[in-house]
């Protein structure tokens, strides 16, 4: 299937879709005899993932080896489990930021707020 198509079915533009074959993300695009690149159903599948893992904020450094063993068939169930731990942790340790974060800026807001109100009794 032609680039186009590829976008169609993933969702994802034909720049992006580049990019990941320049960073070897997707491998194995053939060259026709015209020199278009010519996508397999695999890559559909690769592209899907890719979209699904980097939603969950897997970089793509982290990806590249989960597509290999994909396409190799040769997952390692117990390396997955740790991957998927390894980010949840990382998940967990954002979300405790982000929430100390929220406290700073209510408490200003707050604050904020209390002076304004007192303003504009004055």
């Amino acid at each position: 299937m032609r680039i186009s198509e590829l976008e169609a079915r993933t969702g994802v533009g034909r720049h992006a879709l580049r990019f990941y074959e320049r960073e070897g993300v997707l491998v194995g695009v053939q060259r026709g005899a015209n020199n278009y690149r010519e996508y397999s159903e695999a890559t559909v599948r690769d592209v899907t993932v890719l979209q699904q893992l980097q939603s969950l904020g897997f970089s793509l450094q982290e990806i590249r080896p989960v597509l290999g063993a994909m396409r190799a068939k040769s997952i390692d169930c117990a390396k997955g489990a740790q991957l998927m731990a390894d980010k949840r942790a990382a998940i967990q340790a954002q979300i405790a930021q982000l929430r100390k974060v929220s406290k700073v800026l209510l408490r200003e807001q707050q604050r904020l707020q209390d002076r304004a109100t007192r303003h504009l009794q004055s």
